[in-house]
């Protein structure tokens, strides 16, 4: 809730009535009454919500029906009345970035204020009374976030994607008078230069620039020079370091090879002494084998007819 209390300065109040009971205000004098050099940015921030208290109202934003409701509480704790203004009809649209939502609520000279902006260009500032009628509409051609209500104007501040966007407009008619009239309303389009507008005012040759472009390339190149010398040298030292390792491997398996590695020479030659050594052991023997035909004469003892197998014999006739 912000409560909006109408206050001026001492150099103001000499030259102006007194302001109406029912007129809420918040001004940036209230704080600051040498306030001539300017008014604080920071007052320009949207406000949800605001309370009224010689109306015992409040004005707060529903942003899921997309309205305004100003609630009156008849007692301390019993609210009675609630009236509700849409701000745009957003059910059923597929346009959703142009649908006006509310940002920005306020209290001031006995009517609610309210400021609705959509995504895109497109904002208004409404005049409502107490009983939710929408006295005036004022629409701006920008995206409006807030707005502040000074004794002599009113100021709508709004931001999009170029710049800024002010309008100021006239009290001098009352609130409900207000309009973008010529001679009611100053608006001013402040555009945020690009960074290249900015290099092009600074730099109209493109001198400069040429320089800081022909600088960037030149570093960039020295660096990876150096970075693939530098691998360069890394990958021959491990290669070095691995050569020499297997190096003094192989070395030393050639002092002392393993059976695995013995060639078949060397078991001929292990195989031929041990025979050699094996012959030595005996003497020299005769090598004449003389094969002699003995004939024996008959017996008995390899007659078949003496076989034991009789039953197959028997079968056999």
């Amino acid at each position: 809730m912000l409560l909006l209390a109408f206050c001026a300065s001492p150099s103001w109040a000499q030259t102006t009535e007194p302001a109406v009971d029912d007129t809420a205000l918040t001004h940036y004098e209230n704080n600051n009454p040498q306030s001539a050099i300017g008014v604080d940015v920071n007052d320009f921030v949207p406000v949800q919500a605001c309370y009224v208290g010689n109306q015992d109202m409040f004005v707060v934003i529903d942003s899921t029906d997309n309205a305004v409701d100003i609630i009156y509480r008849t007692e301390k704790m019993t609210f009675d009345t609630t009236i509700r203004v849409v701000a745009d009809e957003f059910r059923g649209r597929h346009d959703l970035v142009n649908v006006l939502r509310p940002k920005s609520v306020g209290f001031y000279d006995g009517y609610v204020l309210f400021l609705a902006s959509a995504k895109k260009d497109s904002s208004y500032l409404a005049v409502v009374d107490l009983n939710g009628n929408v006295v005036n509409r004022v629409d701006f051609g920008c995206c409006s976030y807030a707005f502040k209500v000074f004794p002599d104007e009113l100021i709508v501040v709004g931001r999009n994607q170029l710049g800024y966007d002010i309008n100021v407009l006239d009290l001098s008619d009352g609130i409900a008078n207000i309009s973008l009239d010529e001679g009611c309303a100053t608006r001013l389009h402040y555009h945020i230069p690009k960074q290249a507008d900015r290099i092009r005012e600074s730099d109209p040759i493109g001198i400069g620039l040429t320089v800081v472009a022909v600088s960037v390339v030149f570093l960039a190149l020295l660096c990876i020079s150096l970075i693939l010398k530098g691998y360069g040298k890394l990958i021959m030292r491990t290669q070095d370091r691995k050569a020499k390792k297997d190096s003094a491997v192989a070395t030393a398996e050639t002092a002392s090879p393993s059976a695995s590695e013995i060639s078949g020479e060397i078991y001929a030659a292990i195989a031929a002494a041990i025979y050699l050594y094996d012959e030595e052991m005996h003497d020299e023997e005769n090598t004449i084998i003389t094969i002699q035909k003995v004939e024996r004469a008959w017996t008995p003892w390899n007659a078949k007819f003496y076989n034991m197998n009789h039953y197959f014999n028997n079968n056999k006739r």
